[in-house]
């Protein structure tokens, strides 16, 4: 089931519908990963300056894969690498956005592809140009702790399910 929010991002008026599972395909505009890292009942949060904390993430780099970029983004943000397992996307919709640039950044609707890692190995934090902080946090907890809109805890809630799919 999707769900849609209107937000703002300096003073860009965007459209975020989540949709669990959809599948990625060729025709279809990834601009960036994310995803809950899990380790010991804990999911681990990154402090990305100017913006606070947040799960692990990033842009896709020319020539990587979606997962690729997901692994790579991990571990220069949290410092881990694990098994990862796709949880679905968030469409990025610029369609009444009088602020969009045609030809910019981002094209006029794109997505933000969603993934869970389960921690294999955790490697000594290392303070990058983008995060200067980790933290592990109880994942009924996140929403305290979190800088993002409200379809961040829907992505964890699908995230959450998959434990227990692998847990049965």
């Amino acid at each position: 089931m999707s769900h849609m929010i209107h937000v703002d991002w300096d003073g860009h008026h965007v459209k975020l519908t989540w949709y669990p599972m959809k599948q990625i395909s060729d025709s279809m505009t990834v601009t960036s990963v994310q995803g809950y890292c899990f380790n010991q009942n804990k999911v681990v949060l990154v402090n990305v300056r100017g913006r606070g904390f947040n799960t692990p993430g990033g842009h896709i780099e020319n020539g990587e894969t979606i997962e690729e970029a997901f692994h790579r983004e991990v571990l220069e943000e949290a410092s881990v690498r694990g098994e990862i397992h796709y949880l679905g996307v968030i469409e990025v919709s610029h369609e009444g956005n009088p602020l969009f640039v045609a030809g910019g950044k981002y094209p006029l609707v794109g997505y933000q592809a969603f993934y869970r890692m389960d921690i294999r190995e955790c490697l000594p934090f290392r303070e990058t140009n983008e995060t200067s902080s980790r933290i592990w946090v109880e994942p009924e907890l996140v929403k305290q702790v979190i800088n993002d809109h409200e379809l961040s805890l829907l992505v964890l809630q699908q995230a959450l399910k998959r434990d227990e799919c692998l847990s049965d």
